[in-house]
């Protein structure tokens, strides 16, 4: 999928975009993919941290529990800290002493709106009265990004590094309609976010545009953290 999101990136641009398997949560997978991408590109000026686990896209793993907080399992906890926020922290680190040597750099760290609010829980339960609810390692890592945004931004004060956080309300990916009609009532423009809204404000991040903003938290959610 990434090969083929490659190829219609630098069809589409005229440029070239590079597609790496990369496990984020193995040191030496991740140095890999930084060192290749400096091989092809010469250097890294933005680091965008927005691998996450999301167990309702995984049937395997949905099939496994409810994700209910009181029998909620170790194992599943422990991978979303190691993907979610291990990640960020590896990719990060990867990228630092270039950064450093180039004099300049940007990391985004994706985040939610859980990480700023609690999950409603009521959006997970069905009409035949089964119930499903988001995982308590989901709002913990993605609150947990924003402390970290916040910590690399001042580390890195005085060195042209910027760090910012972009938190995003859900975003449409063929959700089934009894959660659709729920999230829509809960949010004021009355819909979800659509894929193509997410590339406006991380663009803006990750380029001059935002030249003096560091340790921020950029919240895009349709006025969900509103009410």
């Amino acid at each position: 999928a990434a090969e083929a999101a490659a190829k219609d990136l630098s069809t589409a641009s005229k440029t070239e975009a590079l597609a790496v398997q990369t496990d984020v949560t193995n040191t030496e997978s991740v140095q890999a993919m930084v060192a290749m991408a400096k091989d092809v590109f010469g250097r890294v000026d933005a680091l965008v941290n927005s691998a996450a686990l999301d167990p309702k896209f995984d049937p395997k793993e949905s099939k496994k529990h409810t994700h209910d907080f009181k029998g909620y399992p170790l194992d599943a906890w422990q991978r979303s800290l190691d993907v979610d926020l291990t990640g960020a922290f590896l990719c990060a680190q990867a990228v630092a002493l270039m950064m450093k040597e180039q004099g300049s750099g940007v990391i985004v760290n994706i985040s939610s709106i859980y990480g700023v609010v609690g999950p409603d829980q009521r959006l997970y339960e069905k009409d035949d009265g089964s119930k499903g609810y988001k995982p308590p390692s989901y709002s913990a890592t993605k609150a947990a990004l924003d402390g970290f945004t916040r910590y690399l931004a001042v580390y890195f004060a005085g060195t042209n590094i910027r760090v910012n956080t972009l938190t995003l309300g859900g975003v449409f990916n063929n959700h089934d309609e009894q959660f659709l009609k729920r999230y829509n009532a809960r949010v004021p423009m009355g819909r979800m976010m659509k894929l193509e809204e997410v590339g406006g404000p991380l663009l803006f991040l990750v380029s001059d545009a935002s030249s003096y903003m560091t340790g921020a938290n950029l919240v895009v959610d349709g006025g969900w953290t509103s009410w």
